[in-house]
């Protein structure tokens, strides 16, 4: 595993998207992309010749189903890490990516936070890798990602909160919640709490994240889908 910068290959047929990627990951300090492509082919074309650390993959893409991509990247390519950025959530496909060894799945429209925090993840999963020539089972379920409980208030104290989340104004985001019924957007939230629409769109995403609260996103005639928010079982 090498320890120099984390080279990134973007495979996206969305040029916007690509651009996107592009610019966010190149403003991480150990990430550079080398490459990018817009088809399974492109993408195979260019792994005969430089294989990246990362590929950042789409899953619909002209000439084949990205699922078939990863596949072929884990047999011919191990060192090879994945994250999905898809419009695809159904579940058949969720867990293709999950048994094809897939480091992450981000579900579009992509929240830059997100990405920018799975990239961080990743980073400091390998780090760890890395650092270590054994681990026990506490370490295990770090790298994996699968603690026995999901974050709650409790896990602040335990300095478990991700980069961008303060446990100050994430329990004040709790309490302000606990009484709204119905669901709203991250504007209605933020004016709610007193933040800003950012700040309270990573802090609910961060909170549905932890299984706290749902989001469901209402597609209108115009413009982008609209995500609301409520509290589980609300």
């Amino acid at each position: 595993m090498s320890k120099g910068p984390i080279t990134v290959v973007i495979v996206e047929d969305d040029e916007n998207a690509v651009n996107i990627y592009k610019h966010f990951t190149n403003q991480l300090d150990q990430f550079t992309v080398i490459a990018t492509a817009s088809t399974g082919k492109q993408a195979l074309n260019i792994l005969d010749v430089a294989q990246p650390d990362l590929i950042l993959l789409d899953i619909f893409l002209p000439d084949m189903n990205g699922i078939e991509l990863l596949r072929e990247i884990r047999s011919e390519y191990r060192g090879i890490d994945v994250i999905l950025i898809t419009a695809a959530n159904d579940t058949e496909t969720v867990s293709e990516a999950i048994r094809g060894g897939a480091f992450g799945y981000l579900i579009k429209p992509i929240i830059i936070d997100k990405l920018l925090a799975t990239l961080n993840q990743y980073e400091q999963t390998r780090k760890q890798l890395e650092n270590n020539n054994l681990v026990n089972q506490e370490k295990v379920d770090t790298l994996f990602r699968t603690p026995s409980h999901s974050p709650t208030a409790n896990d602040v104290q335990m300095n478990t909160l991700p980069k961008g989340i303060d446990k100050h104004t994430l329990k004040m985001v709790r309490n302000k919640i606990q009484n709204v019924n119905g669901p709203l957007n991250a504007d209605e939230l933020g004016q709610l709490v007193g933040i800003s629409y950012s700040t309270m769109r990573r802090y609910l995403e961060y909170l549905v994240s932890c299984n706290e609260m749902e989001v469901e996103v209402l597609y209108g005639g115009v413009g982008r889908p609209e995500r609301k928010y409520k509290l589980k079982n609300r």
